[in-house]
């Protein structure tokens, strides 16, 4: 067998180095050269070596069996809610979040569920196997059949895999796992682009669905190269806050179903429980009418889901006046007030405005344009909106309020929990009345206007 080579490639032009160093000979970058594998001997190197014993062979479009892949369930609704209806086998996942959100014990009570029905594999790198005992049975879960494996080296790890041939296995963290073929340390560039390579060409080849735990950096993006979000099949962003109870499993990537998908729990003593109905939560202290609050209904995934929307105006001392949102798009605010001030004469060039959506929850789509609008000219005038009165609703920069999706849904959502009326765009009308519900249709932030108050 061929001994395998380390090389250094400049990010900046690609030429291969034959050891590291601060610039690049050729083109003259500083800080390109990254460790990789030299490939030149691919089919006797041991990185490219088969876990599934059979040769790649050549096949028609037609020969491919289209069928949908049996999934089979997570032990937790609002995960499967998440994947796209349950776990697709040989499916690679990457899960990311912040330290101590609840990453690890996620994945322990999905795997510890799992293992009832089948052989499950779980691979710790950052904790002892004493602390993850400690923990499932802190928590009260079924660990008899969890089969956990402390180790780091990729090759033992697939190794041990084969031999236990895993129905699922969970990898924690990537950060922490190394290949012997590279000599950098774990958690750099190269390991951890080369660890995941291997795990996901083991988990195409044996069927294992592999989860991966990966770490955040301070922006809250994934650590590592961009290229491990393009290696998986699926990502997850684990979000919640230290002060919150709530958690937050958002898909960004998704193969195997819809993407900006939601599904939200809440951490108590006994582990993570599901919210299988959180707008009931978000809108818990939603009470007597207050001046710059409204509910809006936004789309996450496949279905709606109720926020309130709080906005505060107030005169500001400063030259530049602040605009600030926490949970909504802080340029996309900037654009609204334009739009307010020359299509619906109201400026608020001399006023501080502050947005937050409750509950933590990120709104990101379109439809929060009215609502945000909304609860800013219920500060500014200090008067309260209906507590039953729903908006939704685009805003376009010539002040015309366009359609948005599943609007039906949405409206459905509100009678569910009680709202009485509902200001939506025109286009999003429904043809035939809702029992319940009168709806205010608008087409301009005039209109908007006018009917708000």
């Amino acid at each position: 067998m061929a001994k395998v080579k380390v090389i250094f490639n400049c990010l900046e032009c690609g030429t291969e180095h034959n050891k590291w160093s601060g610039q690049c000979s050729d083109c003259g970058a500083w800080n390109t050269l990254e460790e990789s594998v030299n490939t030149t001997d691919k089919p006797q190197s041991p990185r490219f070596k088969g876990y599934s014993g059979e040769q790649a062979k050549v096949q028609t479009l037609s020969q491919i069996n289209v069928k949908d892949e049996p999934r089979f369930p997570s032990g937790m609704q609002e995960m499967d809610r998440v994947l796209g209806g349950g776990i697709v086998p040989g499916s690679v996942v990457l899960i990311g979040g912040d330290p101590g959100v609840g990453k690890s014990t996620l994945l322990l009570q999905s795997l510890c569920q799992i293992s009832l029905e089948r052989p499950v594999l779980y691979i710790t790198g950052e904790e002892s196997p004493k602390q993850v005992g400690l923990r499932g049975h802190r928590l009260g879960l079924p660990v008899d059949k969890l089969r956990l494996l402390a180790e780091t080296s990729v090759e033992r790890i697939t190794a041990i895999a084969g031999i236990e041939k895993p129905s699922v296995m969970v990898v924690d963290s990537i950060q922490t796992t190394h290949t012997e073929q590279l000599q950098s340390a774990p958690g750099g560039v190269a390991q951890v682009r080369e660890s995941a390579a291997q795990l996901v060409r083991f988990a195409k080849q044996t069927g294992t669905t592999v989860f991966l735990v990966g770490h955040v950096t301070k922006d809250g993006a994934l650590a590592g190269p961009r290229v491990l979000e393009h290696m998986v099949d699926a990502v997850l962003y684990f979000e919640g806050q230290s002060d919150s109870r709530y958690r937050v499993v958002r898909a960004v990537k998704n193969r195997f179903g819809a993407v900006n998908e939601l599904g939200v729990f809440a951490m108590t003593d006994g582990g993570l429980k599901e919210i299988l109905n959180p707008s009931a939560i978000f809108l818990a202290g939603y009470g007597e009418p207050v001046p710059g609050s409204v509910v809006t209904a936004t789309w996450e995934g496949s279905r709606p889901l109720l926020v309130e929307v709080q906005a505060l105006v107030d005169d500001s001392s400063l030259g530049n006046p602040r605009r600030i949102a926490v949970g909504l798009d802080q340029t996309r605010l900037a654009m609204l007030l334009a739009v307010l001030s020359r299509h619906g004469g109201i400026s608020t060039h001399d006023q501080d405005v502050f947005l937050n959506v409750v509950g933590g929850v990120r709104v990101m789509e379109t439809g929060a344009d009215l609502p945000v609008l909304s609860a800013i000219l219920s500060s500014l005038r200090d008067r309260p909106l209906d507590r039953e009165l729903l908006i939704f609703g685009e805003l376009g920069l010539a002040g015309e309020v366009r359609p948005v999706p599943n609007g039906m849904e949405r409206l459905r959502e509100a009678v569910k929990h009680g709202f009485k009326k509902a200001i939506i765009p025109v286009a999003n009308a429904p043809k035939k009345p809702i029992e319940g519900l009168t709806i205010i249709p608008v087409k301009s932030v005039q209109q908007l206007i006018d009917n708000l108050f």
